[in-house]
């Protein structure tokens, strides 16, 4: 899928998010792209609860308007292993100290997936 789109923000809203919105899935199904962070609550339930949660958040493709407003794909609840997970997708500059200008363009973003347990939020 080719974007019509530079990474200064002149590009038509639909393409901006698409850019961000594929930049976000990449990170989240493999994993480049960005860090992955599991909170302590993930770290600490059983290895194959945690295998099998990653892998969920890995899979996750149900976006709609309620759940991904922006159509950013940026986060998301599921469940898993009857536990109820977060994960989210938060962009920071490449020093990790503010927020990026622009999270379409990886050049200047840092992308952190949190993958957390409900009850961490």
């Amino acid at each position: 899928m080719a974007l019509e789109c530079t990474f200064s923000g002149a590009c038509g809203l639909g393409n901006r998010q698409q850019r961000i919105a594929s930049l976000n899935d990449s990170l989240r199904r493999t994993g480049q792209g960005g860090r992955v962070v599991l909170t302590v609550g993930i770290t600490g339930v059983q290895a194959d609860v945690r295998a099998d949660i990653i892998a969920a958040v890995a899979r996750f493709d149900r976006f709609d308007k309620d759940n991904d407003p922006h159509g950013e794909h940026d986060c998301a609840v599921i469940e898993v292993g009857g536990k109820t997970v977060i994960w989210k997708v938060d962009y920071y500059d490449k020093s990790m100290q503010f927020g990026s200008e622009d999270p379409a363009d990886p050049a200047v973003t840092t992308r952190v997936l949190t993958i957390m347990l409900s009850e961490e939020y």
